[in-house]
């Protein structure tokens, strides 16, 4: 089995897209970059908050430093398929990330104890946290995901997010991926990992398609639409569930 990585530290920026320009970057990339170890896929969050959601309030502020804490799964799991416990954290716009890997039985009972059973450094940042803002699960945020990464470059990554979703009850990973849509469906989310500067070829191909960076938080935005200041495009519910 491939080792999972649990630290990670690079740049993201991200895009929002019409369909059109998606597929002009998908052209335009063709020959440098290549599918990631598994192409496509549904990405499962859920994400922790204070009571009076101060984490996110604080965040959408754009402060120089901010962190969250979530459960990820790839697929919606059962009691038993692993998923990862994330923290993480921006600074001056590079992104931290640790994250530990357990069931998703262990990871909501460890998270509501306030408490990881294990005493490595990732662990520790995570207890610091959970002691720190004593968190509730706050919201369920799925997307179905198409990942490539850099042929010449194996630390540049291009995500292409779409059907973006979320919930506000049922706040469990096994409840299944269902949700509200939070954007419109004619748009694509796509952002750019890199550890160091983007190649030359990117920059090209963003300009020669009139590209611009953009400021975008899933949560963030799923947080609007609760607070009754975005729309909602639908509902999603898969026929059949989906497993990593």
């Amino acid at each position: 089995m491939q080792e999972v990585q649990s630290c990670f530290q690079r740049v993201e920026t991200k895009y929002m897209l019409t369909q059109t320009q998606a597929e002009a970057v998908r052209r335009g990339m063709q020959g440098r970059i290549r599918p990631d170890e598994y192409s496509r896929y549904t990405i499962c969050n859920i994400y922790y908050d204070t009571e009076d959601y101060f984490l996110i309030r604080t965040s959408l502020e754009k402060p120089i430093y901010k962190e969250k804490l979530r459960l990820r799964s790839y697929g919606v799991p059962d009691s038993r398929k692993p998923v990862f416990v994330e923290l993480k954290k921006k600074y001056d716009g590079v992104v931290y990330k640790r994250r530990i890997t357990t069931n998703a039985s262990d990871a909501e009972k460890s998270v509501r104890a306030g408490k990881l059973p294990r005493c490595d450094q990732i662990s520790r940042e995570i207890n610091w946290f959970l002691h720190s803002w004593q968190p509730k699960p706050a919201a369920y945020i799925g997307y179905d995901r198409e990942a490539w990464a850099g042929i010449d470059d194996d630390e540049l990554r291009i995500t292409f997010d779409t059907c973006l979703r979320g919930r506000d009850r049922d706040l469990d990973l096994r409840a299944g991926d269902y949700g509200e849509l939070f954007l419109p469906p004619d748009r694509v989310l796509m952002e750019i990992k890199l550890a160091g500067g983007a190649p030359l070829w990117l920059a090209h191909l963003l300009s020669e398609n009139r590209i611009f960076p953009t400021s975008f938080s899933k949560y963030g935005a799923y947080y609007k639409h609760l607070m009754g200041r975005a729309p909602v495009y639908g509902f999603y519910r898969p026929e059949v569930k989906r497993y990593a």
